[in-house]
């Protein structure tokens, strides 16, 4: 089967794109302590600035949503100065780049909190370690978030919206994946409340559909993506019926008339798949407007997804980390970098900003 429906243009809401080959969201701890991007984050994106569209790493909305040692912010005027350097070398590359907006909840540690506990669906710890300042730490028991404080956290989603805007960014992907903030609403393992946060599906997704609600009125629909991964147990996540939980969540986002729904679910056969059946095909079915897939995919796959009308797009993560020029070496069949692990998170250009390429971005 053909794999150049890849490499055809797709519109995503007001975004149009290249190619249906997306950048996944991609946490690489290279921004400077305070949360604003170093000057070689400018280059990683301009490198990969030939994908369809680029998801930013997650960026934290506030200081109470921050987590991980030398992970970007978009809530102070650095943040958005530093961001607009990156926007430029993007743009004038020739691509587009969204900003993935991210509140960790009980995925941070009192090291990012000035000692205070991290906030949550529901006072239950996480099993697995903090990415802190001095190192790896286990995570501690959050405090539940009492539901007055809820409307704050939405306003902070709001302002680092504006503020993405004004960045001068393309739209915005709301994370409600992977074990943060909002997955830890949505699903039950960590929601145990008893107030209308909690409980029956609904409830556990009415702080999806109200940040959701608040960052599309502070852009517009078609500016803003939602992340989320109905199966991945990553950060000690798990629902006890995800697939009804998750087709809700599809369903009744709908009525935002987003950019598009990302979906984190990997590829039956990966190492990273879950088991039982796959909860993405309900959600593609649920969900009426562009659908992005993501986890495990080579070309092929991908090429194949989409002329099955599984889904609209592909995220491409570790792919994208070797490869800034992903998008031509798919295209031409060329073999792919393979990447250093040991260089993932953190560090300096090696294993960033020093993978070769075949041609320069703008050939």
């Amino acid at each position: 089967m053909s794999q150049e429906i890849l490499f055809t243009p797709f519109q995503a809401g007001a975004v149009e794109l290249s190619n249906r080959m997306v950048m996944a969201p991609l946490t690489r701890g290279r921004a400077n302590q305070d949360g604003t991007p170093h000057p070689r984050m400018v280059e990683y994106y301009r490198q990969r600035a030939t994908a369809g569209l680029i998801i930013s790493e997650a960026t934290a909305i506030s200081p109470q949503g921050y987590g991980w040692a030398n992970a970007p912010g978009i809530y102070t005027q650095a943040h958005v100065e530093g961001w607009k350097q990156v926007t430029e070398a993007v743009h004038q590359a020739g691509g587009k780049i969204f900003l993935q907006l991210w509140h960790m909840g009980r995925a941070s540690h009192p090291d990012f909190q000035n000692g205070a506990l991290p906030v949550s669906a529901s006072a239950i710890a996480a099993n697995g370690d903090a990415h802190t300042p001095s190192g790896k730490k286990p995570y501690v028991t959050p405090r539940a978030l009492e539901t007055s404080e809820i409307p704050g956290v939405i306003q902070d989603y709001v302002r680092a919206t504006r503020l993405a805007r004004e960045a001068g960014f393309d739209g915005v992907e709301i994370h409600a994946a992977n074990g943060y903030l909002i997955d830890q609403f949505l699903r039950d393992g960590s929601n145990q409340r008893t107030d209308d946060y909690g409980g029956s599906i609904a409830n556990r997704s009415r702080f999806l559909l109200e940040v959701t609600a608040a960052v599309v009125g502070a852009w517009s629909g078609e500016h803003v993506g939602v992340r989320l991964s109905p199966t991945n147990p990553y950060n000690d996540m798990r629902d006890s019926d995800p697939t009804a939980t998750f087709t809700h969540a599809a369903k009744t986002l709908n009525r935002f008339k987003l950019a598009y729904l990302h979906v984190l679910e990997a590829v039956p056969g990966h190492m990273l798949a879950a088991p039982g059946p796959r909860v993405s095909p309900h959600m593609r079915k649920a969900f009426k407007g562009p659908f992005i897939t993501n986890g495990g995919y080579d070309a092929a796959a991908a090429a194949h997804s989409i002329n099955e009308g599984e889904t609209d797009m592909i995220a491409f993560g570790v792919p994208f980390i070797a490869n800034p020029d992903l998008v031509h070496r798919y295209r031409t069949g060329a073999a792919l970098n393979p990447p250093d692990m040991s260089t993932f998170y953190g560090g300096t250009e090696k294993g960033y900003t020093d993978y070769p390429v075949l041609q320069p971005v703008n050939a």
